[in-house]
């Protein structure tokens, strides 16, 4: 499949300060174009134009890159929280088609953000720093992961045909989940969860050769525990279908070589145990990832024993910027190693979002050559809401 037009092109230089530098000089270009297009009178977006009004000065001399991106103020969640959502839509693409995505709706009325080209230019640029050896080219996939009006069937579906594969789904809502831990209907959870984990060990049984998945952590773990209590076997029996010789009560065994995961619950922990239990110390690979329907998605270096199963995730500059900062006062970036709230900046032509207090915390890490700029360590709940936050299957 070809590239969708719109991805940036790689960063230059060889030596880590002069990627950097030109990483900066990147980004500032973008945003001088992002801006440009979102509040030109032609191409410009209704929200932003009538919002512009309200500003003490002008998007379109004002700024000139990274920097200036402080004089808009605070993107308010309540901004995104109901419609219509054609105001979304900037005129330069009034007669393309356009997606709705939504948040999972785990605190209030969902989030909802127009889409047009952005998932399919994210997840390729992710596509790219897949290793073909574990995630092979023309291999199937399986999405393990919630459906309905959230990017990631869509987004999955897409990464699979871009590589070449079909792209398997199950049908879980997530919201209900969230609703049964919400009521302590914790057993109605449970048979939830297990009817979702059937779905994908019936997708696994049905000999459509999967090599690749995407899953969420905890999902994860429920398909490990499933497979390692011989549920694929007693799924092919069920079939009429021999069970292949040595068995298939492993991720291993069933086939899958490469999984593709994201989820609030990746911890140095959680992660250690699935790269030594459930992953045969490695011999599956998996990336995690640090993604929403805001931001797109956040890569993270390659996790191992090496670095104690810690996960550092960079942002797809320039198209999105992670900031770490100081939870009051959102102009302070804490020092490399401290911890702050992630602040999430979205530039693209489709979607203009500066400077979005996200629900997460974490620590702040130093650029290196894949990725020159800053990123983000032990992304959890942001400890101020956390208590109010539940997370369901994520």
């Amino acid at each position: 499949m070809k590239d969708t037009p719109g991805k940036p092109s790689p960063v230059t230089g060889t030596t880590l300060d002069e990627r950097i530098k030109n990483a900066r000089a990147q980004l500032d270009a973008h945003i001088r174009d992002v801006v440009r297009w979102h509040f030109s009178p032609e191409t410009g977006t209704p929200f932003w134009l009538e919002k512009a009004k309200t500003f003490n000065f002008n998007p379109l001399t004002d700024v000139g890159g990274w920097d200036d991106v402080k004089k808009f103020p605070i993107f308010e969640d309540d901004w995104l929280r109901g419609g219509p959502v054609r105001k979304w839509v900037p005129k330069g693409y009034a007669d393309r088609g356009v997606y709705v995505f939504e948040t999972g709706g785990t605190t209030g009325l969902p989030k909802s953000r127009i889409v047009i080209d952005d998932f399919k230019i994210d997840y390729e640029m992710m596509s790219d720093t897949l290793p073909d050896q574990h995630f092979p080219r023309g291999g199937n996939w399986l999405m393990l992961g919630p459906s309905g009006p959230r990017r990631l069937r869509l987004a999955i579906e897409h990464l699979a045909q871009y590589r070449g594969g079909i792209c398997f789904c199950v049908d879980l809502d997530p919201r209900y989940v969230v609703k049964c831990i919400k009521e302590r209907k914790i057993a109605e959870a449970q048979a939830y969860k297990d009817h979702c984990i059937d779905q994908a060990l019936t997708i696994l049984a049905g000999g459509h050769d999967i090599k690749c998945m995407f899953t969420t952590p905890k999902l994860l773990a429920a398909l490990d525990e499933a497979l390692r209590g011989g549920k694929l076997e007693e799924k092919y029996r069920s079939i009429g279908k021999p069970v292949p010789r040595g068995g298939v009560r492993s991720i291993k065994q069933a086939g899958i070589t490469g999984i593709f995961s994201g989820g609030t619950e990746f911890t140095p922990q959680f992660t250690r145990e699935a790269y030594e239990e459930m992953l045969d110390n490695g011999d599956v690979y998996m990336t995690p990832t640090y993604g929403n329907t805001l931001m797109g998605l956040a890569c993270s270096k390659p996790i191992g024993p090496d670095d104690g199963f810690k996960i550092s995730y960079y942002a797809p500059q320039p198209r999105a910027v992670i900031e770490v900062v100081n939870p009051k006062n959102y102009d302070e970036v804490v020092p490399y190693g401290g911890t702050g709230r992630v602040l999430l900046s979205t530039f693209t032509k489709e979607f203009f979002v500066p400077r979005f207090p996200e629900r997460d915390e974490g620590e702040r890490e130093k650029p290196f050559d894949k990725y020159p700029w800053d990123g983000v360590s032990g992304v959890r709940p942001f400890s101020e809401i956390a208590g109010s936050t539940v997370v369901g299957v994520y």
